[in-house]
């Protein structure tokens, strides 16, 4: 297995799967700037390199992502420049531009950021304890790490809203029911169950989830009519790779 360690997580490779854990257990994994360079560095890597077939990102600790690091905001002269700071790499592009299956196991408190990072991923998989928020309203904010575009994806503008309005946090069960979570499992078979996932799509042809991938990432942001074309130009590029 071949391992290396950033300040703010830790990148091993086995068996064809990589595995992203976010290493900040001290602030419940909160997201940096040097989380968001380290996170880039890492799924450059993952494209890149042939051997990798697919990823499970997930947190140390008890937690996923409590969210946007508020310390961070707090040293900058305002939010607004502090999230600035923080788009100045588009991370979320390059996870949705990420040819390769991405597995979220989620425990714990996963918020803002937190939750951004687990819906731009493919599958989510959750313990029962998992908590889902979007508190950025709370903070005069909107959700702005790709959370107003892919969670009305999952679950539709109207709850979608409601989601990014409420104080409340939803459970795994509740986010399971609405379309967000794929799988819901006892933390002790969270892993597990995340490496289950990762080796099935492993074993098929990078082709083909590339092209999957293309199809439905391309086609949500589409009208029907020319997601339709996406989708044939999808299996007509696949068709010429066999």
């Amino acid at each position: 297995m071949i391992m290396d360690s950033f300040e703010t997580l830790d990148f091993s490779v086995g068996d064809k799967v990589a595995l992203i854990m976010l290493k900040r257990p001290e602030v419940r994994n909160a997201f940096n700037t040097t989380m968001r360079d380290d996170l880039f560095q890492v799924i450059e890597t993952i494209k890149a390199d042939y051997a990798i077939t697919g990823s499970i990102i997930y947190g140390s600790g008890k937690d996923f992502c409590a969210g946007a690091d508020l310390t961070e905001f707090g040293t900058a002269p305002s939010q607004s420049i502090a999230r600035t700071i923080r788009w100045e790499r588009d991370l979320w592009s390059l996870f949705l531009n990420n040819p390769k299956p991405m597995i979220a196991a989620v425990h714990g408190n996963c918020i803002g950021s937190g939750f951004e990072i687990a819906l731009l991923c493919d599958v989510i998989i959750a313990s029962y304890n998992a908590r889902f928020s979007m508190p950025e309203a709370r903070l005069g904010l909107i959700a702005a790490a790709g959370g107003t575009q892919t969670l009305p994806r999952s679950v539709g503008p109207s709850k979608a809203i409601s989601i990014f309005s409420s104080p409340d946090s939803i459970t795994s069960q509740q986010a399971h029911s609405m379309g967000i979570v794929s799988k819901v499992v006892s933390i002790k078979r969270l892993m597990d169950s995340a490496r289950d996932q990762a080796t099935y799509l492993s074993n098929l042809r990078p082709e083909l989830i590339a092209a999957c991938k293309f199809a439905v990432n391309r086609g949500c942001s589409l009208p029907l009519n020319q997601g339709l074309l996406a989708e044939t130009r999808s299996a007509l590029r696949l068709m010429k790779t066999q």
